[in-house]
């Protein structure tokens, strides 16, 4: 496959473009280096950054366009960042079998409802792998998990965090219930803070939009709302605080430390 220069920047700014061609771009040689092999369409890279780390190409599969000899006006051109490093690279979107992350024992999910900065939706999908989450399930109107800024705020994460969108979030906490999954709203009106629960067995947690939170409908589908005090006149968390310190008392209780409500 051969991307003009146009169809490139179109994926860099059109999440349409992203869907129809089900491509996305990446910037920088941390997510250059990170990407799944088999998911490269093309990788351009200036010849300064060709000059510094020719050997970075040596391991490319043999059917991936490389174009290593762009001036940095040209890049420039191409580059959805101010300071670019030089290297852009095109993928195949990440693909992932919900049927496999059913199947994990006592699973850890994150189910995000309309979350729309992407740079807490890359931060949240970072978080949650460095946390342990099994995958993250998006509501239709959160952000685009492929967008440019998406992807960089994950640091490679979105790579290997399985993840999905879902149009029908009846259907998924059916799901959830026929396989024990327990499900948690945080809430600013829970009734109980969230380290008085026990998430050892399967948990999903839902975050809302950053300025609405969750819908009333969603939080009472959850089996407990729950909340996380705070002190001053601190209205609410930040979306992407709030699911970390939520997946880190998960982790905690699972690797030995339950005390909750003790």
């Amino acid at each position: 496959m051969e991307l003009s220069f146009k169809e490139i920047k179109n994926l860099q700014k059109y999440k349409k473009a992203r869907d129809e061609q089900g491509l996305f771009v990446t910037e920088g040689r941390k997510l250059f280096l990170e990407a799944p092999k088999e998911d490269l369409v093309e990788v351009l890279a200036t010849r300064a950054y060709a000059k510094e780390y020719g050997e970075d190409f040596k391991k490319l599969p043999p059917d991936v366009r490389l174009l290593d000899g762009l001036d940095e006006g040209r890049f420039m051109s191409l580059a959805d960042t101010k300071s670019p490093q030089g290297i852009l690279t095109v993928l195949r979107k990440p693909s992932f079998s919900m049927e496999m992350v059913f199947q994990e024992a006592d699973p850890l999910f994150l189910l995000l409802e309309n979350l729309q900065d992407p740079g807490n939706a890359g931060t949240i999908v970072r978080t949650g792998e460095a946390a342990g989450v099994t995958a993250v399930f998006l509501t239709a109107g959160s952000a685009d998990m492929t967008s440019p800024k998406t992807v960089r705020s994950t640091m490679g994460s979105v790579f290997r965090v399985p993840h999905f969108y879902v149009e029908d979030t009846d259907r998924l906490l059916e799901s959830f219930r026929l396989r024990g999954v327990r499900t948690y709203a945080a809430h600013l009106l829970g009734k109980r803070s969230y380290a008085e629960e026990d998430y050892r067995g399967g948990a999903a947690f839902f975050i809302g939009n950053e300025g609405r939170g969750l819908t009333d409908a969603l939080a009472l589908k959850a089996d407990v709302r729950v909340r996380i005090p705070m002190k001053g006149r601190v209205e609410s968390l930040n979306a992407a605080m709030a699911a970390g310190i939520l997946l880190y008392e998960a982790g905690r209780q699972r690797a030995g430390g339950f005390s909750a409500g003790r």
